[in-house]
């Protein structure tokens, strides 16, 4: 079977890695790929949110699955023109994946529901959205409408705070993503992120994660695409997972196929979760970055086949739910997961002044030494080949995974890994999981 892979970040990478990790004869095509899917896999170069150059490469390679990544071609109908030519997408439709490509669309589907979400308003003029945040209670959460690079949701204490970031989202810097805002009451509690490979009405929950989305310790700082991640969540139990499968899942899946927007891809619910009762903060179309990198080490041989399943019909939910998280815990030194490890953390280096302005072109020192370290995998996301060494190109640049039989194994795993690989500017956060380990 040939699986192509759309997208270039580690989230595309640690897909890749998984699917080929199980079925060692399955040719997988990572476009447009980065420097560490250069080698393991083949780069094929495309704008992955150009349906027509998608389309090209999907007629010159003849795959059998296009798995699609990043939210941008999703909302921009790169799925749709696929599979009205007839090739098998794991993806969702553009009209479905507005349940990330609009909050606005997305609030007003929960609330029209009953599905549990932060009280919440919607503004489309400066003065009247300046006018809302000044009053109430405080801290609220301000949104930009649309797809924002995980930068447009900004929690605020004051009044002040609130007008300075309508400004920032209503003033142009995210364009067209921020004509209309949402303004939501803060909800208490932990957050926690849930994966569902879905199906119209079917679906298998993965296990629960945990991002960091500050970029400083602390939970400190601004809002970045995710500065680390672990697995599974430490609070889960039997009853919170039903919770999300019955209150927020099938709901949610439910409403979308009423619309005429029937989901097939991977729904992402960011929650809050405040004594065992979880609330939807979000929803994305796609896998998170980077909760993926987590996630991957611990999947099994039935993760490839859920794809195909989410995306063709062709398979037993049930059964394939079972082979997921049924065998991930199988590898050697180098691949990431050993025998009884049950937990995995990644722990992302950036290049110094993401989110904000950035450098590139630093050369990375000691990946092979990080690859030979038990129990650990590093996934690419902003690096490229120049000549016979590897350099950043991005501002998220490698996302180091350890796992373990416990989350603690896991991150000194992971650690270690970060400890053996350098390049100038190299900024991580040190307390990933603190939250789990007080």
């Amino acid at each position: 079977m040939k699986v192509v892979i759309l997208g270039g970040g580690g989230r595309e990478h640690a897909l890749a890695w998984a699917v080929q990790r199980h079925h060692a004869d399955w040719k997988v095509v990572v476009a447009p790929g980065n420097g560490g899917t250069d080698g393991p896999f083949r780069n094929l170069p495309v704008a992955a949110d150009d349906p027509n150059a998608v389309l090209e490469l999907a007629r010159a390679e003849s795959p059998d699955l296009v798995v699609i990544g990043p939210e941008a071609p999703l909302v921009a109908g790169v799925g749709d023109r696929l599979v009205d030519e007839g090739y098998a997408v794991f993806g969702p439709s553009a009209r479905a994946a507005e349940i990330e490509g609009s909050k606005v669309f997305a609030k007003e589907l929960m609330h029209s529901h009953g599905i549990p979400t932060a009280a919440f308003d919607v503004y489309s003029m400066e003065a009247a959205a300046l006018a809302a945040v000044r009053k109430g209670l405080f801290p609220k959460v301000v949104k930009a409408d649309g797809l924002a690079a995980g930068k447009g949701a900004i929690v605020v204490e004051t009044p002040s705070e609130g007008e300075e970031a309508v400004r920032l989202l209503m003033g142009g810097k995210f364009g067209a993503a921020g004509k209309q805002i949402v303004i939501e009451s803060f909800l208490q509690g932990e957050e926690a992120s849930a994966f569902a490979i879905c199906r119209d009405d079917q679906f298998l929950l993965l296990p629960l994660s945990q991002d960091h989305k500050r970029i400083g310790e602390g939970d400190t700082g601004p809002n970045t695409g995710g500065m680390g991640a672990y697995t599974p969540y430490p609070r889960t139990t039997p009853e919170l997972l039903t919770r999300i499968r019955e209150s927020v899942i099938a709901p949610t899946l439910r409403a979308l196929a009423e619309a005429g927007r029937p989901f097939r891809g991977l729904l992402y619910a960011g929650l809050m979760i405040d004594a065992g009762v979880p609330s939807v903060v979000e929803f994305n179309c796609r896998f998170g970055d980077p909760e993926t990198q987590a996630l991957a080490p611990l999947f099994g041989p039935g993760f490839a086949d859920a794809l195909y399943w989410s995306a063709t019909g062709e398979g037993d939910v049930a059964e394939l739910e079972r082979s997921v998280l049924d065998g991930g815990a199988g590898g050697e030194t180098g691949t990431g997961s050993s025998s009884g490890n049950t937990a995995s953390a990644t722990v992302v280096l950036a290049s110094a002044g993401y989110p904000g302005a950035y450098d590139t072109g630093a050369r990375i020192e000691g990946l092979r030494r990080a690859a030979e370290l038990p129990d650990t995998v590093v996934f690419h996301a902003g690096t490229k080949r120049q000549g016979d060494a590897l350099v950043t190109s991005g501002g998220r640049v490698l996302a180091v995974t350890g796992t373990g039989p416990d989350l603690r194994s896991a991150l000194g795993r992971a650690y270690e890994g970060v400890s053996t690989i350098e390049f100038e500017g190299k900024t991580f956060r040190r307390d990933i999981g603190h939250r789990a380990l007080k």
